[in-house]
């Protein structure tokens, strides 16, 4: 076997009865469930990421437009802050 190391992490108890029901559910530990969907957060990472910049890139170019005196340089910049608040302000969800 692999080896392993050990983490503890902290979830709500609504989330964690969520997973203790779908790992009964599906016959497995519940490191398992939490192992598999870290491989696959990890492994959609550069595809979640693409698909934001493409669903930013036609709001970039509209507000481009609408602010032609502004430097589109700070516009990107505005723009990063504003998703890395968003970020920060919205709710995560946690394994």
């Amino acid at each position: 076997m692999a080896e392993r190391k050990l983490i503890t992490i902290s979830v709500s108890p609504q989330l964690l009865d969520k997973a203790e029901r779908l790992a009964a559910q599906e016959n497995r530990t519940k490191s398992e469930l939490v192992r598999e969907a870290l491989r696959l957060y990890i492994d959609t990472s550069e595809l979640r990421r693409r698909t934001t910049r493409e669903q930013l890139a036609p709001l970039l170019d509209r507000v481009q437009t609408r602010t032609l005196a502004v430097p589109p340089l700070e516009i990107r910049r505005l723009i990063r802050e504003a998703v890395r608040a968003a970020r920060r302000t919205a709710p995560s969800v946690k394994a």
